[in-house]
């Protein structure tokens, strides 16, 4: 019992360390029900815990009712979570969040599937996620990431990574921008068309330099502008 009140000590000082709008430990009280969401689900969890799984599962539901945070009682929450506006956020039940993790509204952690077992997402120490990010099943988002908001993160992210887009890519790690040279590493639909573009641009490119060198034209030949000849002489016979 002592643990819980000093859990909610750490949970309102997260509050103030976090958000600039905290005014008053009265406020902060009344008007969070990020903080309303979790001490329930601290003892939702334990009665779950405990084999009382009816009764956490319906008294989650009055907390998703009052509060339209839909915390599972079966995840398991670290320290100082703070759960920010929060209208819209889903904790699957197999969710594991580490300590010092900060989430926004419309913020789903997920699953994919009908598969058994571990089937959602585990979130590491210091994680930022934004407004209306998915992190979809079993993976695992590294301590201190940043999930940009509306991501769909559908892979393992290392830990100090900055991830953003639908899927999600890595943009920053360990501080430093990440260029992607190779459009696979995108891996969303697209990808394959994108691919296959990149390397018949590539292909268009070696035949007219070796075009070019067969004619004993300078080497200081266009070959971009030969590139984009070729391709308008292609577009206008397939039409």
């Amino acid at each position: 019992m002592l643990g819980f009140f000093r859990s909610i000590k750490e949970d309102i000082q997260s509050v103030f360390d976090r958000d600039p709008a905290a005014k008053s430990l009265l406020a902060v009280l009344l008007c969070y029900p990020g903080l309303h969401a979790l001490w329930a689900h601290r003892i939702n969890h334990w009665l779950w815990r405990h084999d009382f799984t009816l009764t956490a599962r319906i008294a989650s539901q009055w907390v998703r009712f009052f509060t339209g945070i839909e915390i599972h009682p079966g995840a398991k929450i670290g320290r100082r979570c703070f759960i920010d506006h929060g209208m819209g956020v889903v904790v699957g039940e197999t969710a594991i969040i580490g300590d010092d993790v900060t989430i926004y509204q419309g913020v789903t952690l997920g699953g994919t599937g009908k598969e058994k077992g571990k089937r959602h997402p585990t979130i590491g120490n210091g994680v930022f996620i934004g407004a209306g990010a998915n992190i979809l099943g079993n993976i695992t988002v590294g301590e201190n990431c940043r999930v940009g908001a509306g991501s769909v993160v559908l892979r393992d992210v290392p830990s100090d990574s900055t991830i953003v887009g639908v899927p999600g890519h890595i943009i920053f790690r360990n501080g430093k921008r990440v260029v992607i040279t190779d459009p696979k590493e995108v891996n969303d639909p697209l990808s394959d068309v994108i691919a296959s573009l990149a390397k018949q641009l590539q292909d268009v490119k070696q035949t007219l330099k070796t075009m070019a060198q067969d004619d004993n034209q300078p080497q200081e030949l266009d070959l971009t502008h030969l590139c984009l000849k070729e391709i308008h002489s292609t577009s206008e016979k397939e039409l």
